[in-house]
């Protein structure tokens, strides 16, 4: 185990944003141990405050589905795998074919836009203070990190098996929220597998020494990519299909203990 990379929604954090004492004590262990720790996420930069705050992580973040590697101590993005807006209006236009209904956000190096009717009551507080604009006004002069889009009268999976392959051409797309048929779509071909292989390959560190940990269908590359790829217990089925283990649930600590585990026995060895 060289090399550490979890995700944080689902895996490590909770509903309530905070990680438990056990969690943060594991990956202090695996620093101390001189295994290099990475978080892989959907989130963007500024939605990285558990890492700062209760863990004091200082180093490299991909975020973005691996659309964007982003420095947390310096504040920096490291690199940036953009789509342009007119394949975002493309995608946009062949999504509300399928679906009238779905509403649009994006988000970029600078910040975020989302277009009419895209936030509610429950998404105020996250989206507080940004004006809902079409994105033929907002977008102009701005590459765009993640598209995403909403849709309230389908599943999740529902809404990614239907709109995945008409977009293919256009953006890769997966989703992250268990609930919320909320979409996230990138570059084509850039997920979390292919930033984090390239991270590894940096260090001169092969797939095989990876240890990685996710629960949703936003991992299910990454996880079959790592050399021990582990979906939580309490995971999707299709993060559980693509991982060669399993973590127990994160109600239980499952990433603490594996780490644990892990750290105990690269000591005996």
């Amino acid at each position: 185990m060289r090399l550490v990379a979890s995700d944080m929604d689902g895996t490590i954090i909770g509903h309530d944003g905070r990680m438990s004492e056990r969690t943060v004590r594991a990956f202090r262990a695996c620093v101390e141990a001189g295994v290099d720790v990475v978080f892989v996420t959907g989130r963007p930069p500024r939605w990285l405050q558990p890492l700062r705050d209760q863990l004091g992580h200082t180093g490299t973040v991909i975020c973005s589905n691996g659309a964007l590697t982003y420095d947390l101590e310096a504040e920096r993005v490291l690199d940036a795998k953009l789509l342009k807006p007119e394949d975002v209006f493309a995608a946009r236009d062949i999504i509300r074919g399928l679906f009238p209904a779905a509403t649009f956000a994006a988000e970029t190096v600078s910040g975020f836009h989302l277009e009419p009717g895209f936030g509610d009551a429950a998404t105020s507080e996250l989206l507080g203070g940004i004006t809902a604009q079409p994105f033929e006004e907002s977008l102009p002069g701005e590459d765009v990190v993640k598209f995403l889009s909403r849709e309230r009268d389908v599943s999740p999976d529902d809404f990614l098996a239907a709109v995945r392959p008409a977009v293919a051409h256009l953006v890769s797309t997966t989703h992250s929220a268990p609930t919320i048929a909320l979409l996230e779509m990138t570059v084509p071909h850039i997920d979390k597998s292919v930033t984090l292989a390239g991270y590894a390959a940096a260090r001169g560190i092969d797939a095989a020494d990876v240890v990685a940990f996710g629960d949703m269908p936003n991992d299910v590359q990454m996880l079959g990519w790592a050399g021990q790829g582990y979906a939580m217990a309490s995971g999707h089925p299709d993060a559980l299909a693509a991982a060669n283990l399993v973590a127990p649930p994160f109600d239980e600590d499952g990433v603490a203990q594996v780490l644990e585990e892990r750290l105990a026995a690269l000591r005996t060895a």
